[in-house]
């Protein structure tokens, strides 16, 4: 899978210590695996969600999500957000 854009892993692992290690293995994994459907994601990722058009991770043990709109058919992940659990749960970040 293509990740567009690590950017945002950087950048949210630079807002918030500690995250740099579980965006990385995140990242590592995602970049390698060839998902066709969402079953394929949990397989790897088993607590990932389907949330509208977007594919919701924990990461770091609950503490963040990282929001991710995937297109299977192109092979390309599309970061969205990388949010706390709270800030997810106000779910500003779906407009």
């Amino acid at each position: 899978m293509h990740v567009i854009s690590r950017k945002k892993l950087l950048e949210a692992a630079t807002q918030h210590g500690g995250l740099f290690d579980p965006l990385d293995a995140w990242y590592r994994i995602a970049r390698k695996a060839e998902w066709q459907s969402l079953q394929d994601v949990r397989r790897i990722f088993p607590s990932a969600d389907g949330v509208e058009k977007y594919t919701v991770f924990n990461i770091k043990g609950n503490t963040f999500r990282l929001i991710a709109e995937i297109n299977y058919k192109s092979a390309r992940i599309y970061i969205r957000h990388v949010l706390t659990h709270d800030a997810y749960g106000k779910g500003g970040w779906k407009s």
